[in-house]
Parts: structure tokens; sequence; C-alpha cells
């Protein structure tokens, strides 16, 4: 089998106003860019989503102005709303158990950003970054932590992606509950799954633009929600069967590195990228690599 390599970075980017996050952002813009629909294109559909941050995402509305104008590109306010965003999949599992949130993060190595950024937006948040500041995992001081799956159903609807919202809860909430509640009003474009973690609760709330958040089961989560999985989709994901054996493992690190957690290649090139370990009681995110 060929031998893919994925380099893997971390950086600090303050409050996005002093040039460090501009600098990194400037070197992936011309991949993201494409990632633009072409109603965000537009400057009808460029207004819509920006009325759309202003009315969900108002206490984010400084940093986008901050980081599109850092950004000096004429799309730049538009993309980074995360409301005009083609849509993506990813196949992950994940567990909220014990103050502890652990991931798996699944997909191919030439679509994941890789980089770990520590930022203070409005406060301190850590996360593995995705589309230039949005999240797909993160834990921000008061010690809540939140990651991401694919909710495994192919509907599509007007809202953002969940990476800025992943973004938006943890600069915003200081726990499950709080989180849960703001979730209940954001529109979201694309089924996804969402762990949250805090030093006395977990929770996994399924959302999508066809349901109102829903509470999960468990605090576990992989690539389907409450509707029946099709044999095609677990032969192609194997959510159910990663789904079992998540809730048997528990949060062990050492079960997320073995099959049939950790995932190899598929026939779409996708597999596990990382682990991550979130401790919000210890302020604490630890990436783990076979």
């Amino acid at each position: 089998m060929r031998q893919e390599h994925k380099t893997f970075q971390a950086i600090e980017v303050g409050d996005g106003g002093d040039g460090r996050w501009a600098a990194y952002a400037r070197g992936l813009w011309q991949e993201m860019e494409g990632l633009l629909t072409e109603e965000g294109r537009t400057p009808e559909g460029a207004d819509r989503v920006r009325a759309l941050f202003r009315a969900h995402m108002p206490e984010l509305v400084p940093v986008l102005d901050r980081l599109a104008g850092q950004l000096d590109r004429p799309e730049a306010e538009a993309f980074l709303t995360h409301a005009a965003l083609r849509p993506f999949t990813q196949s992950c599992t994940q567990i909220g158990q014990n103050g502890t949130l652990l991931r798996n993060y699944d997909l191919r190595p030439d679509q994941c950003e890789g980089t770990i950024v520590s930022s203070c937006f409005l406060r301190p948040v850590i996360g593995m970054q995705d589309m230039l500041w949005g999240l797909l995992d993160g834990m921000n001081d008061a010690g809540l932590a939140v990651s991401l799956t694919w909710g495994g159903r192919s509907v599509y609807g007007r809202g953002f992606a969940i990476l800025i919202l992943v973004r938006y809860l943890l600069e915003t909430c200081d726990t499950v509950d709080e989180a849960v509640g703001r979730l209940r009003s954001l529109p979201v474009a694309v089924p996804q799954n969402l762990t949250l973690v805090d030093p006395t609760k977990a929770m996994t709330v399924f959302v999508g633009p066809d349901i109102s958040p829903t509470v999960a089961p468990d605090a576990c989560a992989a690539n389907h929600q409450h509707l029946p999985v099709t044999d095609e989709q677990e032969r192609a994901m194997r959510t159910q069967e990663r789904l079992r054996a998540i809730r048997a493992a528990g949060a062990d690190v050492a079960a997320m590195l073995k099959p049939p957690l950790y995932r190899s290649v598929d026939e779409q090139g996708s597999r596990t990228l990382y682990t991550a370990r979130y401790q919000p009681i210890e302020g604490r995110v630890t990436y783990y690599w076979p």
C-alpha cells in the first residue's frame, strides 16, 4: 500500500488582529476559496450570509470583521461566515465519559487542514481548526469541550457549517447545558452529531436542517442519528459497529488506536487521521497517533 504522510502543526493566533492568523490563512486561501458556493459569490448571497451571521452569532461579528479585514480578500467575509460553504462529510467516532471527551477524526489526509490552534478571539480556546477558523473539536477556558461527527444523512438546508457552530459554542458558553440551549436557535446546513463535555456532564446531540436538536441516548456518536442505517451505509462506514465498539470500550485511548475504531484507508482514501483526548478539569488536550 502506498504510504501517505500528513504533517500537523500547532500555532497561536491571539485575537486574530496582529497578523499571525492572517499570515497562516493567506497561505490556504487559494484552496479554500473554491469551497464557497456560487450563491456566496454574488452580492445578494454575501449580504444574506452576513445578515444570517449577525442575527445568530452577534458576539462573533467583531471577530468576523477583524479576520476578514486581516485576510483582505473580496470574498473573505462571506467565506468566514461559514453559511455559504459546499457541504462536506467526514467519518468520526467520539465519546464523552468521566470528564473526558475522546474522539477519532477520519478523512482523506489532503482534505484535513491539520492545524491545532490556540486563540483568544473572545476567550481562550484551543482546538483542531478547519476552514480557517472553524473547529472540528476544541475546548475553552471554562472547561467546555465539543467535537463533531457527520450525522450520516444526505440532507442540506440553509444554515451554518457545523465547524463555525463549534467555534461559537466554545467562544460563548461555559457549560454543556448552556451550549445545548444555544444550539436550539442555530440553523445548521448538514446533519451532524455533537458530543459536549464539561467537568460534570457529558451529552451527545443530533442536529440537522430538518430536525430540532435531539439528545442522543448516551454521550457517544459515530455517523448516524436516530434513523435506521442502510446496509450499504454500514458496509461503507461501519458506523453501527463503531458505535457498539466505543460504547463497550468507554473513553479508552488504546481502543481508539485499534480497529474497528481506528480505520485504515477506505475506497475513498479516508482513514483515521488523529485521536484527541480532551480533559476539561485539567484544561488539557492530548493528540495520539499509533
